[in-house]
């Protein structure tokens, strides 16, 4: 494969695009390092395919986040232009992408997670909407658009007068939004490649809550790897990651999120098919505690590289 060019494909228009393009440079030095050749490639929707095919570029890998990138349409567009690509295919994509969905395929899989219910604002009033949480949940409550990553259009409500903002929040980047029971224990990570659970880790913002500074601000959030937990509760965290890999036909590397609550009890948040690969990102830290670096990292996502996947 080192005699085949790799476009590193990153930015693009979604809201995570500067983050995308961080991602894009350390996986194309990376992978340069090792002996790739490998050249980064802005994304330009309507050009992109003509853009790959001008650099001579044999294999993509995606390090695109948000919209293209991990909604499937990316993915089918490569498998159509018969171009090997990173990560998993269209369909474990376009249900990560969508918290609605992905929520209904964890209940329908026996994954825990949280309680939730989602609503749709072509549907019905921001002002209906509010109404049906005041009766359906007791505050605190997380508030998400659909399909944003990076807690972009994510509200945490501990207080009844911030849920009107909340919800008209979640509704400026998606008709759908969902809304959480609010779980008041602890953060973890759980990285999974090839299908084996990476070590866990602890996420604690110094802020409280990890949102979109805390997630990119270097030194703004403490992540302990390995999470100081019990061997139990370690090896029940890397099951039920390897079970969302498995449910959804994960390839390559994805991130599933997790929360307990006070009791300990594992909640399923979601899980993210393109994993940030920054300073702050959390998939190389768990590599790097089970002795992998970081560009024998992306040597390894990139040899999951192929056509006609799931």
């Amino acid at each position: 494969m080192k005699d085949r060019k790799i476009i590193v494909l990153m930015g693009g228009p979604s809201k995570e695009a500067e983050v995308s393009r961080r991602t894009g440079a350390a996986i194309a030095e990376a992978l340069e390092s090792k002996g790739y050749n490998a050249q980064t490639l802005e994304l330009n929707p309507r050009t992109v395919l003509r853009d790959i095919e001008s650099l001579g570029g044999e294999i993509v890998f995606n390090a695109i986040h948000g919209r293209y990138g991990e909604d499937g349409a990316l993915q089918g567009l490569l498998e159509m232009a018969e171009i090997p690509y990173t990560g998993s295919g269209i369909m474990a994509h376009a249900v990560g992408m969508n918290k609605k969905v992905s929520k209904d395929v964890f209940k329908g899989a026996n994954i825990p997670t949280a309680t939730s219910e989602s609503f749709n604002g072509n549907l019905e009033s921001a002002e209906a909407i509010i109404g049906h949480i005041r009766k359906q949940f007791t505050i605190p409550v997380v508030v998400k658009s659909a399909t944003q990553g990076s807690s972009i259009g994510v509200t945490i409500v501990r207080d009844e007068a911030q849920l009107e903002a909340a919800v008209t929040e979640a509704l400026k980047y998606d008709p759908i939004l969902v809304v959480e029971q609010f779980l008041d224990g602890r953060e973890f990570t759980v990285s999974v490649l090839d299908g084996k659970a990476l070590s866990v880790i602890e996420i604690r913002p110094h802020s409280g809550e990890y949102d979109y500074t805390s997630k990119y601000t270097v030194g703004a959030t403490e992540y302990l790897v390995p999470a100081p937990i019990s061997e139990e509760m370690t090896a029940e965290m890397q099951r039920i990651g390897e079970l969302v890999y498995r449910e959804v036909q994960g390839s390559g590397v994805i991130r599933v999120d997790i929360m307990t609550d006070h009791a300990d009890n594992m909640y399923v948040l979601e899980y993210n098919t393109v994993p940030g690969m920054t300073a702050t990102s959390l998939v190389p830290k768990a590599a790097k505690e089970m002795g992998i670096d970081f560009p024998t990292l992306c040597e390894k996502i990139l040899l999951t590289a192929s056509i006609g996947k799931f």
